[in-house]
């Protein structure tokens, strides 16, 4: 596969730039500022008068951004931070509400391929899995300290692992030769467990590094944060815009949006997930499994901070 030049393709970008309503003179913020893929875009729309704040997790993708941004129209003010952070983002950054909310779950493509995250089983490297390098834990931690069981509902929790049972136990076997440490170790664990892969599926070991990765980088916590949060720093009528990439994530924005909805704190503006059309997915078949939801802050809570 032909990686794109910025390490990242942003997927559904038109669709986001059309929902978050950008135009120039607004305050956006990019939760996830990743390669700034999205932001860039954003930024150009913004103008002169526009203020783009954004934020990562992961200081490499941060520089690369800050670098990408260097000449956007608009004024740029970047953070290294958690998007679960955004309330002490903003503080800093002085802004109280805003018009609009970005989070791209996704990871970028940099990331995925790149051995020191330890992220994919595609190469070997150490079994890590960080997206921040100041997180205190691993996922060599999870897989050699953790119990059979814990192991087990991490998976079946996290990434709907069938085989969760089996893949744990197996787990704990081999650590008790010699620790796993490496993604190829712990990939070819997987397949003892589960069997190897085959062309028509998705690779066994694809929802044990996922549940893994979400655990290692707290996603679920960081984003049921976000979406609690992010509400109460939009202005009236500005709008939240989250892209996530799998059931369990889209689960929680779907029945967050829809219990803020039900307390007239937002309107729900995307009655169903906008999905990428068939030319982006075939042009970026990593884009098949996202999913956009966009919801507006109600006029009714005007200036609530």
């Amino acid at each position: 596969m032909e990686l794109p030049t910025s390490g990242h393709d942003p997927v559904l970008l038109q669709e986001v730039l059309d929902l978050l309503e950008v135009i120039e003179g607004k305050t956006i913020v990019d939760c996830t500022l990743g390669r700034a893929g999205h932001a860039g875009a954003i930024a150009a729309k913004l103008g002169r008068e526009g203020l783009l704040i954004g934020m990562d997790a992961d200081p490499r993708n941060l520089e690369y951004a800050q670098a990408r941004l260097a000449d956007a129209p608009c004024e740029v003010r970047l953070f290294h931070a958690n998007f679960a952070q955004l309330e002490h983002v903003l503080g800093d950054a002085q802004v109280g509400l805003v018009d609009g909310i970005l989070a791209d779950l996704g990871l970028s493509t940099n990331q995925l391929f790149d051995s020191e995250y330890g992220l994919s089983f595609a190469t070997d490297a150490p079994l890590d899995m960080r997206i921040d390098p100041q997180t205190e834990m691993t996922a060599a931690e999870i897989v050699n300290r953790w119990g059979e069981q814990k192991i087990a509902d991490l998976l079946f929790q996290k990434a709907d692992e069938r085989f969760s049972r089996r893949i744990a136990k197996k787990i704990v076997e081999r650590r008790r030769v010699s620790p796993i440490r490496r993604t190829g170790e712990l990939a070819q664990v997987i397949y003892e467990a589960i069997g190897g892969p085959r062309p028509d599926r998705i690779d066994p070991a694809t929802r044990t590094f996922m549940a893994l990765r979400m655990a290692v980088n707290q996603e679920t916590e960081n984003l049921q944060t976000l979406l609690a949060v992010a509400p109460r720093h939009l202005k009236a009528g500005g709008r939240l815009a989250i892209i996530s990439f799998h059931s369990t994530e889209d689960r929680f924005v779907k029945l967050a949006f829809r219990e803020a909805d039900q307390r007239d704190e937002l309107a729900i503006v995307t009655k169903k997930p906008v999905v990428p059309g068939e030319i982006e997915q075939e042009r970026n078949p990593r884009s098949r499994s996202a999913k956009l939801r966009v919801a507006q802050r109600s006029a009714e809570k005007r200036g609530a901070v």
